[in-house]
């Protein structure tokens, strides 16, 4: 039975006879092994949260930035081949820039995430190319004041969340953001949700310093915080 299921999967554009693209499937275990990244929408911004898991010392911090700056308005985070997320997220960098120019105005979130999904499913519909083997998550706020989270997987479907997380263990902290995320809390207490969420998951290896935070303000200025600007949400 294995041998007939292989010839299947060799290539993406293939499909097994229960359905399946199986390269397809390949590429979202991928993503369920890279490490954790959490969005939320609060009162007065929006927050990603993401596990780095560098813990060589000899690293320079600033290498490792897992957390993109799309725009001042958007930022985004991937799971699974950071490579792939790379050149995604580049590419949604240089749509955001030719829309300002363009229009002479910020690209909203979910134009852009349509078009980076738009290039994720295309991967998963012709031969010779491999899927992109990572999940982006987008949080953005729009000139309408609107925040928003958005995940892209695989496939090239994209959702929009109050709360969720992409990668390893994403269902474990889904579930508990189910029961303690509230729509009330500000900046600040997403973090210390999150950072609560991975230090009860992580327990005796929950380290500080493998943590990197970005949130955009009401005044839709993204910041980052790293290392030990983050030991004051620990309190």
């Amino acid at each position: 039975m294995q041998h007939q299921i292989m010839g299947y999967d060799r290539t993406s554009a293939i499909f097994s006879p229960d359905g399946h693209l199986l390269q397809v499937e390949y590429a979202e275990k991928t993503v369920r092994l890279g490490s954790s990244s959490v969005g939320l929408i609060a009162s007065d911004g929006v927050v990603i949260v993401v596990d780095k898991k560098v813990k060589d010392k000899l690293m320079i911090v600033d290498s490792s930035a897992k957390i993109f700056e799309i725009d001042s308005h958007i930022a985004a985070t991937g799971a699974g081949i950071l490579s792939d997320a790379r050149v995604l997220l580049e590419k949604a960098q240089l749509m955001a820039q030719q829309h300002s120019v363009t229009y002479d105005s910020p690209v909203d979130t979910e134009t852009l995430v349509k078009e980076i999904a738009n290039v994720k499913q295309a991967y998963s519909q012709y031969g010779g190319a491999r899927p992109f083997g990572v999940a982006l998550l987008f949080a953005g706020i729009d000139q309408d004041d609107k925040k928003n989270i958005y995940v892209t997987d695989v496939t090239g479907n994209y959702f929009g969340y109050k709360a969720t997380a992409i990668g390893e263990n994403d269902e474990k902290i889904k579930e508990i953001l189910r029961k303690d995320y509230k729509d009330t809390l500000n900046i600040e207490g997403c973090i210390k949700l999150t950072l609560d969420i991975f230090k009860s998951l992580f327990q005796k290896n929950f380290d500080i310093s493998r943590f990197e935070v970005a949130y955009i303000d009401k005044d839709r200025t993204f910041k980052r915080l790293v290392g030990e600007e983050l030991k004051k949400y620990l309190k």
